[in-house]
């Protein structure tokens, strides 16, 4: 609990647009990266912990001199998690230290509002682990990156374990399967896919929406007591994750039968949830575990008074481990980046956007970052600026995640190639894209 408190201490001093400079004296040669981030409200755990992470890399490559010299900056701007907000932290940011060249917001609501601005803008946006699963096209969505796995993909990949947890795919048939989602933007997203396997497969999908935040939920798990599904996949995020593993204590579900997407696979859902939380399981894109990164990040960062949490016992934790991650893969973009454009300068939106489209974070790169094993390798193009569409399971053992997939899973990718495909298809006739590549 102590990480849990240090967040309540958090809010205590923090503020609605307070923007946070990364770099005391934030140079022009410096490559500046646009942080719009929520460190307040009930969702303060997650971005906390993944800014956090992030940060706490930046800083590991800062001390070490750099990206051939570039150091990096940053500045962030308080969201709440509020789309309109968020936006206006966009806007903020962008322009600040000569113009972004990358922006993260971790926030499915924030990345649809600024979606059509990011391409006018020549400003690449990640979306790691979230927002719109159809920017995996890159012929359509030049800008926008949803890296590592999307959430079709982690659907494809979730019914993928479920199937084989039963003896394979087609027990699936006549099987019933709760989808209980937040009722928002990111909660709907997995749907198409959840709906097409659903036919696929012949399995009964009951979808039951969770009004935010989803501090109340009897009435949802009255429905699933009487449903009587099979398993029940939560889409959770904040505190609707852990009120729903704890009332689905109370009504006899065991919690073996819950499967959660990975914004509902942290220690700030089980901790909070206490035995109720133990033997549930969760979708990452992280493998739990010790890592030569996290070592460095402890040793050359905190041990001096230079980590950005406040709480130590959460470095290595899950949302940490995601920032980390996060960080790794765009410092390998600039880095990609450099290789074409030039080194030991900072690289332009439009650069950055090329790096982060030729992308190959394999386990040799992964390895000389001290990374080997924690996410997927990744390599992405032009078609695919996902770059993996790989996931895992873990499990919650009352004090820790252990993995239970010991190999990363790949769900049905040619159905989300499909959908991807059809879905980005009419958005380019929308609005009126022509897709192509960018050089």
């Amino acid at each position: 609990m102590k990480h849990i408190k240090s967040l309540m201490l958090a809010t205590a001093f923090a503020t609605a647009g307070f923007t946070i400079a990364g770099t005391a004296q934030a140079q022009a040669q410096d490559q500046y990266i646009a942080l719009p981030s929520y460190r307040v409200g009930p969702y303060a755990a997650g971005g906390s912990g993944f800014y956090g992470g992030i940060i706490d890399y930046f800083n590991l490559v800062n001390q070490a001199g750099g990206v051939n010299g570039v150091k990096i900056s940053w500045e962030e701007c308080e969201t709440e998690y509020n789309p309109s907000r968020g936006v206006e932290c966009y806007e903020r940011l962008k322009t600040k230290q000569g113009g972004a060249t990358l922006v993260e917001t971790l926030s499915t609501g924030v990345a649809y509002g600024i979606l059509d601005r990011v391409a006018q803008d020549k400003i690449p946006m990640t979306m790691i682990g979230y927002g719109r699963s159809d920017a995996a096209n890159g012929k359509v969505f030049p800008y926008v990156y949803p890296l590592i796995s999307s959430y079709w993909s982690q659907a494809a990949g979730m019914i993928k374990y479920l199937g084989d947890k039963e003896g394979g795919m087609d027990k699936l048939k006549g099987k019933k399967i709760v989808h209980l989602y937040h009722d928002s933007a990111f909660g709907k997203e997995p749907m198409p896919v959840l709906e097409a396997l659903s036919k696929q497969y012949g399995f009964e999908l009951i979808k039951i929406p969770v009004a935010p935040p989803g501090s109340e939920q009897q009435s949802q798990w009255l429905q699933i007591r009487q449903a009587k599904p099979d398993h029940v996949i939560l889409w959770g995020w904040g505190v609707m994750n852990s009120v729903a593993i704890k009332t689905a204590q109370r009504n006899g579900f065991p919690r073996e039968k819950m499967l959660g997407v990975w914004w509902a696979g942290s220690e700030e859902d089980t901790i909070p949830s206490g035995d109720a939380a133990k033997g549930y399981s969760a979708m990452t894109f992280n493998t739990p575990g010790t890592y030569p990164v996290l070592d460095d990040i402890r040793k050359k960062l905190y041990a001096s008074g230079k980590g950005n949490l406040a709480d130590q016992s959460r470095i290595g934790s899950v949302y940490h481990m995601r920032g980390v991650t996060a960080a790794i893969l765009w410092v390998e973009a600039i880095r990609t980046a450099q290789e074409k454009f030039g080194k030991g300068k900072p690289v332009t939106g439009e650069q950055m956007r090329w790096g982060l489209e030729n992308l190959n974070v394999d386990d040799a790169r992964q390895k000389a970052v001290g990374a080997l094993g924690m996410f997927p390798t990744v390599k992405t193009s032009c078609d695919d600026h996902e770059g993996s569409g790989a996931v895992k399971v873990q499990q919650w053992d009352g004090k820790k995640w252990s993995a239970i997939t010991p190999k990363w899973i790949v769900g049905d990718k040619a159905l989300v190639r499909k959908l991807v495909d059809e879905s980005s298809g009419k958005y380019a006739e929308e609005k009126k894209i022509t897709p192509a590549c960018m050089k």
